[in-house]
């Protein structure tokens, strides 16, 4: 086996699995062949807390065609380990409105929709609480919010800072209710064979899947698997199982020797399968003539729910994207009769850098110094939390070299001055920020096939990312062939470990345990080891992140079109320039960013889930009213990054790609709102009725 000189990373390569999804042959979950399907339909609830006390079934049962009804007092039983949101059909308690409290099973989906129809409850209901509000009496102090990051930090003496600072901005934002909605909703086949569970289930963690649910279900891990190859978008909110999975297993398990398919309605998907939960932040600047900082505080109050508490970590990325001596942030839940928030899409960073980089920009203004000109004057030379040097930070080159090709004019930052026929005109911009994570615990196994071509299988998970194409790339290097010669296995329990595929964590992750395993192969086997030659490696911890902290940074520019007429806003032209260690393949990263951004451009301007605060339940439970960006919303947006390689951060050189586009990317397109017509926006999403005093 020769090895091949031309690397395979930083090659833009087309997706591997692209001729699969073109012809439709690649098998997403619900489309998996399984003899004689049944089809569930869920029962919901109508009322936001209290309990059912009769779910009348009898209309239900006589439909033709119907398999089994479940209900709290005859669905098969869970075990002691099921808690929050696992705890399906085990009782009558509701916890939120939209809560799985039945099930119709059928044997087409006709029928089982039908026989839903025909159920009808009986409830006692009790006073909810669904409106969320930072003053909330019951806001309390979590143990810890998303990430395992400690609530509350402080350094220096904020107080001081305050009263001696020659200009302060303290101001309130807030980020709504958003649903992740991608385009494959969740989905799940459940099939019971003897005591072992298989799921095809739209998942972004097969382990973590098993993990989960195998303790809920009585299990051993080694009797239950999960199948994923392919999903169609997540968001985050597939990173792990929600009650629809366990629904599922029950189900299947009610009607022995059928497997169950369940597809979530676009309305449910508005329930229990997670959603970015509505943030309130005050962030308060201090600084002097000059625009340096010399206080920060950030305070962050976000929504949880009784049923799982999850608390986004809004202000955590003030804590270490400025230099600032002084600084204090905190976090506080407010738990609600609501489902039980999951991550969205960089949860926590998203909507606390929103707060944090509008606030800089209202710092600039006040300071009369451009918005670019006041970041730099900021820069950390060490991260500010830890101490620790960075591994590589070149934010001021993103903000420098971005600033140039998006054509910035540092000396035209009044506001409402621009106008083109009917159109105010204006730019912002905004820093981005997102840590680079790297999970162990993955594994992969090596196999030789004979002819310098190789099987690697992993349990990773590809969830529209390129995570096929990067880790054949990533394996072809390590193994110094060439990447048709490789064979990716990837989306099955079955395979070794794969740690989840979110936090932008995924390619580092995954690619180092290939990378690992490559070692280990090589070391055994040399450069010409017989056919069935195997080896395997586990990844473990960076020791080089005890001594460097890693980050993903960027920098976003947008343009802004105001229509003095009807108040409409447009973004013709958005550019996003990233530093992110080194791109794995150019083609699908180059799609990750520009996705990211168009995320904040629907962050900024459309999406908002509207929660009736009388039934508990969001009213605009479906794409025709939850509005998200169509084509026509989305002009030019582009992304560039910075070459480099950050060998500390992975042995690959990368950093995550994933998140760091929406980061940041709502508050550029906002900032430039206000340049355009001198209003300051501050809640998301931008409204006319903000705008239209500003309007000539």
């Amino acid at each position: 086996m020769t090895p091949i000189e031309t690397r395979a990373i930083g090659t833009s390569t087309a997706r591997v699995d692209g001729p699969r999804k073109v012809a439709g042959t690649a098998p997403y979950a619900y489309e998996h062949p399984v003899p004689h399907p049944a089809y569930l339909v869920p029962f919901v609830s109508t009322i936001a807390r209290g309990r059912i006390d009769r779910l009348d079934t009898a209309a239900a049962e006589t439909v033709p065609g119907v398999l089994a009804v479940l209900t709290p007092w005859n669905a098969p039983r869970l075990t002691s380990e099921a808690e929050g949101e696992y705890v399906v059909l085990q009782n009558p308690d509701i916890a939120y409105r939209g809560q799985i409290v039945g099930a119709v099973v059928a044997e087409s989906p006709e029928a089982a929709r039908e026989a839903c129809d025909l159920l009808t409850a009986s409830y006692t209901a009790e006073p909810h609480d669904v409106d969320f509000r930072h003053d909330h009496p019951g806001a309390y102090t979590p143990e810890k919010v998303n990430g395992g990051y400690p609530p509350d930090t402080s350094r220096g003496d904020t107080d001081a800072a305050f009263a001696a600072a020659d200009v302060v901005v303290d101001q309130w934002y807030s980020t709504p209710e958003e649903h992740n909605n991608p385009l494959e909703p969740h989905t799940v086949v459940a099939l019971w064979s003897d005591d072992e569970l298989t799921l095809y289930d739209s998942t972004q963690h097969p382990h973590g899947v098993v993990e989960a649910l195998a303790p809920v279900l009585g299990l051993e891990p080694a009797r239950m698997r999960v199948v994923c190859p392919y999903i169609g978008g997540g968001f985050g909110s597939k990173g792990g199982p929600h009650a629809h999975d366990v629904l599922a297993a029950l189900a299947a398990r009610a009607v022995p020797g059928r497997a169950v398919k369940f597809a979530v309605s676009r309305q449910d998907m508005f329930g229990y399968t997670g959603y970015r939960a509505p943030t309130v932040s005050r962030v308060r600047l201090a600084a002097d003539r000059a625009g340096n900082l010399t206080g920060l505080v950030h305070e962050a109050y976000t929504q949880s729910s009784h049923v799982t508490e999850f608390v986004e970590q809004a202000a955590v990325s003030s804590r270490t994207l400025y230099d600032v001596p002084n600084l204090r942030t905190t976090h506080r839940a407010v738990t609600l009769d609501v489902p039980a928030p999951f991550w969205m899409r960089a949860p926590g960073e998203a909507p606390g850098m929103f707060a944090g980089e509008v606030a800089m920009d209202e710092l600039a203004a006040a300071c009369g110094i451009d918005p670019i000109e006041l970041r730099i004057r900021n820069e950390p030379d060490a991260d500010p939390e830890s101490g620790r040097p960075w591994s590589s930070r070149r934010l001021v080159e993103c903000l420098r070299d971005g600033a140039a090709r998006f054509g910035w004019d540092p000396d035209d930052r009044e506001p409402a001055l621009r106008r083109h026929g009917r159109w105010l005109t204006g730019t912002g911009v905004a820093v981005a920020t997102y840590p680079h994570m790297v999970n162990p615990g993955s594994e992969a196994v090596i196999r030789h096939k004979g002819a310098g071509r190789f099987t690697v299988r992993i349990g990773a998970t590809d969830l529209g990312t390129g995570a096929w194409t990067a880790l054949t790339l990533i394996a072809a290097d390590a193994l110094g062939c060439r990447a048709e010669d490789v064979h990716l296995e990837i989306g099955d329990s079955a395979l070794p470990n794969g740690t989840v595929a979110g936090g932008s964590s995924g390619t580092s992750s995954w690619g180092t345990a290939i990378v690992a395993a490559a070692e280990e192969f090589r070391k055994r086997f040399g450069d010409n080891p017989d056919p069935g030659a195997e080896a395997a490696a586990t990844a473990g911890e960076n020791k080089e992140l005890e001594h460097y902290r890693a980050q993903s940074f960027g920098a976003h520019f947008a343009e802004v079109h105001v229509d003095t007429d009807t108040g409409e806003i447009r973004v013709p032209r958005m550019f996003g320039m990233f530093s992110v260690g080194q791109v794995i393949n150019p083609r699908t990263a180059r799609s990750q960013f520009i996705g990211g951004m168009c995320f904040g451009i629907s962050m900024a301007l459309f999406e908002e889930s509207i929660r009736d605060t009388r039934l508990g339940h969001v009213v605009n439970h479906d794409l025709a009213e939850y509005h998200v960006p169509t084509h026509a919303d989305i002009r030019d947006v582009d992304a560039a990054w910075l070459d480099e390689a950050d060998v500390r951060a992975t042995p690959m050189g990368s950093r995550g790609v994933g998140e760091i586009g929406i980061v940041g990317s709502a508050a550029a397109v906002v900032n430039a709102v206000w340049h355009a017509t001198g209003v300051r926006v501050r809640n998301l999403p931008v409204r006319l009725e903000e705008l239209l005093p500003a309007l000539p």
